[in-house]
């Protein structure tokens, strides 16, 4: 069951006062510091991903400077990073082939992104959204819980939930819909013990009715 699109709209509009500043949380000055700073994110808090890429982005600026480094010198520089092991061999295979096949510009197209390695479709989003201001939806972990709860969509998998909100939501608010979601899903759609009472869309939202009922 899904709200109404007249409903989704309003709720996106309501939101939007709530949370005037809503932006990434990620610091980055360029498509590729964004690159490797979301790859970084996974698992690990937006905080602690710009403590690590403050000190990270003064030494290594481009692909070439990552590229002389070896796995285990880039494991140091990232250790307090959840999975820094893995991330390490993804980041140096990625830079490898923005370096070999796009002349080490990070691509601007969902594809190519998608096939660089530790860069799934929502990092993809995120990037084509905010480094490139297209129009897109990543869903992560608060976007998927507080859109569902709402009711602005129903899916059972992050892709059937940003098709449904690609669908419901007006394109050009699809990126600032991300934020808005985001930032509602920490401050008070929480996961285990959401806010409804102090919630500005709870008239509208399913989960809230539902409690109701």
């Amino acid at each position: 069951m899904r709200i109404s699109k007249e409903e989704a709209l309003k709720v996106i509009e309501i939101l939007k006062k709530i949370y005037p500043n809503a932006k990434s949380g990620l610091k980055f000055n360029n498509p590729f510091e964004l690159l490797i700073a979301t790859i970084l994110s996974a698992q690990c808090t937006d905080k602690r991903v710009n403590i690590i890429t403050e000190r990270l982005f003064k030494k290594y600026k481009t692909p070439e400077d990552f590229l002389k480094l070896t796995p285990e010198e880039l494991q140091e520089e990232i250790r307090e990073c959840g999975l820094y092991r893995n991330k390490s061999k993804s980041i140096l295979e990625t830079c490898r082939i923005l370096k070999e096949k796009h002349n080490g510009k990070v691509p601007d197209t969902l594809e190519e992104l998608m096939a660089l390695p530790g860069v799934g479709r929502k990092t993809a989003n995120v990037v084509l959204s905010n480094a490139f201001s297209k129009d897109a939806i990543a869903v992560d972990t608060h976007v998927f819980r507080v859109s569902n709860r709402i009711g602005l969509a129903d899916g059972k998998d992050v892709l059937t939930t940003e098709k449904q909100l690609m669908e419901i939501i007006p394109k050009n608010l699809w990126s600032i819909s991300h934020h808005l979601l985001i930032y509602h899903g920490r401050n008070l759609c929480t996961a285990r013990k959401p806010k409804c009472d102090k919630c500005p869309v709870k008239e509208f939202c399913l989960y809230f009715k539902g409690r109701k009922i």
